[in-house]
């Protein structure tokens, strides 16, 4: 019989989910930066006759009237035994149904796609997935050689081109320098057209996050004009954001960069660098030129608790054009 404990120790909350090979958007932090910015954090721990075998931060967000509330578990749950994947997701949504109530709750575990569908009682694949199933993830247990012998000759070329051109490439920590950054972000945004969050979100992901928010930038000079920002666990550096602006792109500083930021992950020990999701457009192009493969995850899984599932999964995609159209 599985048992849930809610964990409210932030440092005993990341001892679990290290020890259990979790997914960086599973630590304390990441639970504590989507809390700053309207969802709410819980973390389940879930045992069996005292053993350790899952936990789950579940971030809930409050929806309006009839929908009442959304559970959802990014890149989790941490579960390393597949044969209790689906015994863990079962007593995390019981949980839920049960504590949260709303609509339903969404799992997009960190698992590779299989041919056999996860055990979830009264699961169906998500309407409206949130992260992408399918992405690029490096083996950091290759050697340097190894993973260089898997790039494009023109992305080989650029990272010998940037030693060659005086650009600095290392990690940012103060908040200074991380403003900065932002700036290039901003640019890289306005160029492509997407949106961005506020400042404060990226500084409190910086903060909250700790030595698990690994922010890379190459400098032309004193100032920053490429950056990959990560969010790294015991075994996986995940991609979160990454930008370049005109003094940049003229550099090719991009592809030193994000080279520069998987040693980093491979220096620390790490296994798993997660380019965090590919479509067809010219950033994933990019991300493909360092690797000839890709990686399928088992995508979004929706367990519903309520009639109105159905009508929030229809009124969602309405809902995200207006917020988009709100930050543009």
């Amino acid at each position: 019989m599985l048992s849930i404990d809610v964990i409210t120790d932030p440092a005993a909350w990341d001892e679990h989910v290290l020890a259990l090979e979790g997914h960086p958007l599973q630590l304390w932090g990441w639970g504590e930066l989507k809390a700053a910015h309207g969802w709410r954090a819980l973390r389940l721990l879930v045992s069996d006759g005292g053993r350790r075998v899952g936990a789950a931060q579940v971030l809930v967000r409050p929806l309006p009237g009839v929908f009442r509330a959304l559970s959802y578990v990014p890149r989790g749950p941490s579960v390393p035994d597949p044969a209790e994947r689906g015994p863990v997701c079962d007593a995390v949504a019981e949980y839920c149904r049960r504590e949260v109530r709303g609509v339903g709750i969404t799992f997009e575990p960190d698992w590779e796609q299989t041919t056999e569908p996860l055990p979830i009682t009264g699961a169906r694949l998500a309407t409206n997935p949130i992260l992408y199933p399918t992405t690029l993830i490096l083996d950091l247990t290759q050697t340097e050689d190894e993973l260089q012998a898997a790039m494009s000759k023109s992305t080989r070329y650029d990272i010998r081109k940037a030693t060659r051109t005086g650009l600095e490439v290392r990690r940012v920590r103060d908040v200074e320098t991380v403003t900065a950054v932002l700036e290039v972000y901003r640019e890289t945004a306005e160029r492509a057209g997407f949106a961005l969050h506020s400042d404060a979100y990226y500084l409190d992901l910086h903060r909250l996050l700790g030595e698990h928010s690994v922010l890379t930038a190459a400098f032309d000079g004193d100032r920053p004009v490429s950056f990959v920002w990560c969010v790294n666990s015991a075994t996986t550096s995940f991609e979160l954001y990454g930008g370049v602006n005109d003094a940049g792109r003229k550099l090719r500083a991009n592809a030193a960069v994000k080279w520069a930021s998987i040693l980093e992950a491979k220096s620390a020990g790490l296994t798993r660098y997660d380019m965090n999701g590919l479509l067809n457009d010219g950033i994933s192009e990019f991300k493909r030129s360092f690797s000839q493969h890709t990686d399928e995850l088992v995508g979004s899984i929706d367990v519903p608790f309520s009639y109105w599932y159905s009508t929030w999964n229809r009124a969602l995609p309405a809902a995200k054009k207006i917020v988009r159209k709100v930050r543009r």
